[in-house]
């Protein structure tokens, strides 16, 4: 089983939170929640058009690599 995580907001962010919890009628741990849900999705999104431009490049060829040997008989 992992442990917990540990973790320290500053003043600033706390405060902000306290506010929008207010504002919007919601519990400070479901709007936390909430954004880390974005943030990952934000991230996943990121990260797999990374692996799709890095994959790109690893199988693109150029327009004279593509057509390099290629007879065209009419």
């Amino acid at each position: 089983m992992s442990e917990p995580l540990s973790f320290t907001l500053d003043a600033k962010t706390i405060e902000e939170l306290r506010e929008y919890s207010e504002l919007l009628q919601r519990p400070a741990d479901l709007i936390i929640k909430e954004a880390l849900e974005d943030y990952f999705a934000k991230v996943e999104k990121e990260l797999l058009e990374k692996s799709l431009a890095d994959e790109n490049a690893l199988t693109s060829l150029s327009y004279d690599e593509f057509w390099d040997g290629v007879d065209i008989e009419e």
